[in-house]
């Protein structure tokens, strides 16, 4: 390996942030740039493999033990190492990489994110779990690790790059805009007859199903207001959200003289990923360059939290704190295989988060990963039984 090439993992490698990660790395230069250590995924083997092969990897592990050997066969004669199941996360996310791609969906990413920030690795955070559910003890690990914690999130990312040097004192609030995704304009009497198939389809990004569900009930958005209070050192009073149907504006920073200073850009993930990868440098990115003539109009409206109660449960999360982020998380989680799986509908998925959060307000602050696991194990457990009983009001 060239002493000038930067190591790096992508965690979640097969996901939309994986994929478009690997792009931007081939932009960058490639395997003449960079040195991939490890990549990880899950079920989607063919794909796993072809990026193995295309990108070097030394290491390829899927999580799901009873792919390894589709994989090892699919992999065979490439000189790329094959491994499975969770421990083989976290080994992966411990390798020596100088950057790390934390891009798995879920809590399912926490473990080998932890393990990377550990080791002292550049985290680019693209998994919101790691703050919502154990953001105080993450953001600790980070930094006794000695890596930096980058965000990934197109409105993350916007505020991180609108942030000024030194100039936390004067930071007086921070907004994040959020598309409105589907069903913005829909009544609740309309979207009770949402299905997955019709959730899934985001008006101006491309995304995989969890995050696009998410979009669409705002749960994405209500884990983001959790994630910036962690990432940026917030009071929840500094927290707000605009609905932004163009995506053109991703967050913005208003400050205590009046200024607001915003980061814009055509919708394409690819932005913040090569922002995260090659900070604070920036790369020169085959991107959709934004037309001003074109644009005509940017749209803002206060969000709906009646339609959306989501943004309320985050905001119920925030000023309670402890690990009320984890217990709305894992209910979430919950809640959206249930409604994938057609056993629950659209606007039920916030009833059954709320019912577990008022079930389980008087739990604690977390001193350590295992009581966040706790927690988070309870809010699901709390939450199959909401489900079975059929308690919705929705």
């Amino acid at each position: 390996m060239a002493a000038d090439k930067r190591r790096i993992s992508i965690l979640g490698s097969t996901g939309s942030i994986g994929v478009n990660t690997l792009d931007v790395v081939n932009q960058l230069g490639g395997r003449d740039a960079y040195d991939v250590v490890a990549i990880t995924g899950s079920s989607n083997i063919t794909l796993l493999a072809e990026q193995a092969r295309s990108s070097g990897a030394r290491l390829a592990v899927t999580a799901d033990e009873s792919r390894y050997a589709e994989l090892k066969e699919a992999l065979a004669g490439s000189g790329t190492e094959v491994a499975a199941g969770r421990e083989a996360l976290i080994e992966a996310a411990s390798m020596e990489a100088d950057w790390v791609m934390a891009a798995i969906v879920g809590t399912a990413g926490l473990a080998p994110t932890l393990a990377a920030a550990r080791r002292g690795a550049d985290i680019a955070l693209a998994n919101k779990e790691c703050l919502v559910s154990a953001g105080e003890l993450f953001v600790k690990a980070v930094a006794e690790g000695g890596g930096r914690l980058i965000p990934v999130d197109s409105e993350h990312s916007a505020i991180f790059q609108s942030l000024e040097d030194d100039q936390h004192h004067a930071v007086e609030r921070i907004v994040l805009t959020a598309s409105g995704g589907p069903f913005r304009t829909w009544t609740r009497e309309r979207m009770a007859g949402v299905t997955a198939d019709i959730a899934r389809a985001h008006p101006n990004w491309s995304m995989g199903l969890k995050i696009s569900i998410g979009s669409a009930s705002m749960f994405n958005k209500a884990l983001e207001m959790i994630e910036a209070k962690h990432l940026f050192d917030l009071r929840p009073e500094q927290i707000e959200v605009i609905v932004h149907p163009q995506s053109i504006i991703h967050s913005m920073v208003g400050y205590t003289d009046g200024s607001v200073l915003a980061q814009l850009g055509c919708p394409d993930m690819r932005t913040a990923i090569g922002y995260a990868l090659t900070y604070p440098n920036r790369p020169k990115l085959d991107v959709e360059r934004l037309d001003f003539a074109k644009l005509a109009r940017l749209d803002f409206e206060a969000p709906d939290e009646i339609r959306f109660p989501a943004l309320r449960l985050a905001r119920t999360a925030l000023e309670r704190g402890g690990v009320q982020g984890a217990v709305m998380n894992g209910a979430e989680e919950t809640a959206f295989h249930a409604f994938c799986d057609g056993r629950i509908g659209f606007l039920s998925m916030a009833d059954v988060v709320e019912r577990v959060m008022e079930d389980m307000v008087q739990f604690s602050a977390a001193s350590t990963m295992e009581e966040v696991f706790a927690a988070d194990a309870e809010a699901r457990r709390r939450a199959r039984e909401v489900i079975a009983r059929g308690e919705m009001v929705a």
